[in-house]
Formats: structure tokens, sequence, C-alpha cells
């Protein structure tokens, strides 16, 4: 709210007027200073709504994970051999395959066998040289022809190759070009524009592709890495596999299941703990929490807690999963791994959607209805929220145009009193000036 800095005298009156005009601005302003509290309070509470939908969402893409099957087809593959990594993305089934590591990805390499000062010419019938891989040639300018100018063109990008210099002892360098990639794909030639050797010629290292064999098959991969020879099975074998049988097995990840379905639980119970927290009535000191009427909250948590029991007359408790005395949900994780390893299609359909629904696919349903962006009841609760708070600042602007003027108004009104009191005071004294005289005359 806007002050007036006009101030109001009280020579004459002998009143704090200043002080009074505070006071009663108090009194006038008390109805707005109860609109900017219920506002703070509507804040609050769009934050805390809001805080409660992102946990709501995120439970949803856990609950549709598990509800999809998707969660329930986690593997784990495990190697023979420590010289091969192994991991799985998907799509594969339970069981193990064996294969032999022959060889391992190399790099074309040429090590020339001229050496040179890292300023000494060695480009000849010009300064450019012609780089030739996968069939392409490209022309690479070296500047001034130099060891250094050749070394900087090679390592200048785009050319598939990096050039090394190394030192010898006699203080000449030898000049080492690598390809970038590993494979036999990836070989090249260097040579001066004219066709002639560069460097006196050099020393070739060929580029090679791994390769395994399996089931009888010879398998190349130009890096070490072998993708989807298995479906969903990626193998990367290192040197210290070449040689060797090495036997991969694809089993089920009972341990990442398990804690899929920890996490979730865990999510569940995190938004029913905050529901509760914004809701409670404490009867010691009889205050309720900020949203303790809020019909949308208490209905969610009803059918998030609600949503363990199946609906078909069985339970979740076989799978370890059941309610407390609390109003909270408990997970026993070594019951589910018990029934999961028993049995995992049967733990699965008893989360995943289907005739019935699951677990998870009956949480998804109910985050989806709470948290959707359009539709969602929580959504539309922040919307009401955030439409009341628009009123009430809309308010509170108006009531500082009404209590400026009222200031005004009271300023006024009191600088009125101080001139009239003063013209009194002055006439007054002009009486009594007029009696005394009088009375000398007499």
């Amino acid at each position: 709210m806007a002050t007036s800095t006009a101030s109001v005298s009280g020579l004459s009156s002998g009143l704090d007027t200043a002080s009074i005009i505070e006071q009663l601005m108090a009194v006038e302003s008390e109805p707005q200073t109860r609109l900017k509290t219920t506002l703070t309070g509507e804040q609050s509470n769009v934050s805390y709504l809001q805080a409660i939908n992102t946990k709501v969402a995120a439970l949803l893409t856990q609950a549709k994970d598990l509800s999809s099957g998707t969660g329930f087809n986690a593997l784990t593959a495990t190697s023979s051999s420590t010289a091969v990594a192994v991991s799985t993305t998907g799509g594969v089934a339970s069981g193990s395959f064996s294969f032999s590591v022959d060889q391992t990805a190399a790099a074309h390499r040429l090590t020339f066998n001229n050496t040179a000062a890292g300023n000494g010419v060695v480009v000849t019938g010009g300064t450019s040289v012609t780089l030739t891989s996968g069939g392409v040639t490209k022309t690479l300018d070296t500047g001034n022809g130099s060891l250094d100018g050749l070394v900087n063109a090679l390592n200048g990008g785009g050319t598939g190759v990096t050039a090394a210099k190394v030192k010898l002892d006699d203080g000449t360098f030898r000049l080492v070009v690598t390809a970038s990639q590993t494979g036999a794909a990836a070989d090249f030639t260097l040579a001066n524009t004219d066709g002639t050797d560069l460097l006196g010629g050099a020393a070739v290292s060929a580029g090679r592709d791994a390769a395994i064999t399996l089931g009888g098959d010879t398998i190349h991969s130009p890096t070490n890495t072998f993708t989807g020879v298995v479906p969903g099975v990626n193998l990367t074998v290192s040197t210290g596999a070449v040689g060797t049988t090495v036997e991969v097995t694809v089993a089920k990840d009972t341990s990442k299941v398990q804690g899929s379905v920890k996490a979730m639980v865990d999510g569940v119970n995190a938004i029913l703990t905050q529901i509760d927290t914004l809701t409670s009535y404490n009867a010691d000191t009889k205050t309720s929490g900020p949203l303790s009427g809020d019909a949308a909250l208490r209905t969610l948590r009803n059918s998030l807690l609600n949503a363990v029991y199946p609906g078909d007359n069985t339970t979740m408790a076989d799978v370890g999963l059941q309610t407390d005395r609390y109003g909270k949900l408990v997970f026993d994780a070594d019951k589910f791994a018990t029934a999961y390893a028993a049995d995992p299609a049967l733990v699965a359909s008893k989360f995943t959607s289907g005739t019935v629904d699951g677990f998870a696919a009956r949480v998804a349903t109910i985050a989806d209805k709470a948290s959707d962006k359009y539709t969602g009841t929580i959504t539309a609760a922040i919307t009401g929220h955030t439409s009341e708070i628009k009123e009430l600042q809309d308010n509170i602007e108006t009531w500082d145009t009404r209590l400026e003027l009222r200031r005004t108004t009271l300023q006024n009104q009191f600088t009125a009193l101080e001139t009239a009191m003063n013209q009194m005071t002055s006439q007054s004294s002009w009486l009594a000036g007029q009696i005394k005289s009088l009375s000398g005359s007499s």
C-alpha cells in the first residue's frame, strides 16, 4: 500500500495526529491484511499440490513400466570370462550359449621409414599430400611441407586418422599415423600428391575386425563389441579372451524386478505420507493441516491404498504386499523373491494389465486420473487455487487504492482541524489583547 509523504502537525491541537492517522489506517487495513494472509495460504496450497502432483506423475511412470510387463522382463547376463563383458537390451529369452574369441579389432597404422626434424621439409612435389580411405581420396595442404605442417593437416579433423611424432634419441621424429576407427574397412594410404612415397614409405600394421566363432560360424565386427549376435545380447571382447571359449548365461534378474516393485511401493507410501501431513487434524492443538478439506487428496489417498486389493477375492499378501495398521503399504522383499522364483509369470500377472488388472495397472490408472495435465483431479485443484490467488491479488490491489484515498482523506481532515484550531488560537489571543488594553485605559 502506498503512503503519502505529507505530514500533519499537532502544533495547534497538541495531538500526535500522525500516530492517530496510522492507528486509524491500521484498523482500516484489517480487511486487506486478512486478504494477504489468505493469499499466502493459497500460494502455499498450490506449492503443496504441485509437489504431490510431481510425485504422482513419477509414480505413474513407474506403474506403467510394471503394468506393461516391461519391468518384469529385466534380465541379467553373466560371462564365464572377465575378458568378455555382456549386457542385455531386452527381447531375449533366458538361456545360455558359448563362443570362442578368435581375435580382437585393431586400427590400421602406418609407421614411416625416414625420420626428420619437426620443421624439416618432408613433402615433395609440392606442399600437399593425398590421403585415400574407403575409395575416397582427399588432398591435404600441409602449409610449408614440413613434418609439423603434415601432422597438423592430418589432425585437422574429418580426415579419419590421427598423426603423432615420436621423438628418437638423435632428436629427430618418426611419423606414425593411425586410423581413428578399428576394423579392416578403415585402412588408408598416405603419399605425396605425385604418387611417390612419403618419408621413404611406411611399415603397415593392417587394421582388422574382431572375430568370434559361434555355433560353427565366424562372425566379424569392426569394433570389439558384437551387437545383437544373439537378439538382445551385446558382447564386448578384449585381448585376454583371444583363444578361449566363453559361456554366457542369461537369466531373470529377480533383484532388479524386486527393486522396481519396491520403488513403486515406496512412491505410493511417500504420497500417502504427504497427504496425511497436509490433511491431518491435531486434537491436542485443535489445528488442521493446510489442505484438510481437500476432497481430491482424500480420494486419491483412499484409491491408492485400496489398489492393493485385487477385487477378485484374491490377495497380494502371497507376493509380499499388504497394508499395515497405519494405512500404509508394506512390501516383504524376501517373500516376493521366493514367489517370483517359483512362478515368474503368475507373479507378473498380479501386477500387469490383463483381464483383471494387477496392482501396478490399478495404480497407473489412479495416478493418471489424478495427475493428467488437462483433466487430472489434482490439476483441477491447482487450477481452482490459482484462480482464487488471482482474485485475491485483484482485491488486494483494489484495497491499495481504497486505503490510499482514505489516508489522504484523514490527512486532509486533520490538517483542516489544525488550521481551524490555529485560527481560533489567534482570535483568542487577539481578544485577550483587546480586553487587556480596555482595562488599562479605564
